[in-house]
């Protein structure tokens, strides 16, 4: 299963307007897509309130998994990306 490790850029960490951004792109894509803190199990991407349970700040490292590296890649970009400007 592709992977990619990541840093959340949102200055607020994942809360509830970066997580329902992500979680509708996820929803979009067709495939399952996994976000998780390292050490912890990972959550759907595409449930903006399991995003929301991992807790994850601005700076912190998630990854990103799924089946479909393309997939992997459009979320992870998200993540990194600081959704709330």
């Amino acid at each position: 299963m592709p992977s990619k490790t990541v840093v959340v850029g949102s200055a607020v960490g994942l809360h509830a307007r970066p997580a329902a951004i992500i979680s509708e792109a996820a929803e979009e894509l067709g495939s399952e897509v996994l976000i998780g803190v390292p050490g912890d199990e990972p959550v759907d991407a595409s449930s903006a309130l399991l995003i929301m349970t991992l807790g994850a700040g601005h700076g912190d490292t998630v990854e990103v998994s799924g089946d479909d590296p393309a997939a992997v890649d459009k979320i992870a970009a998200l993540v990194e990306q600081d959704l709330d400007a």
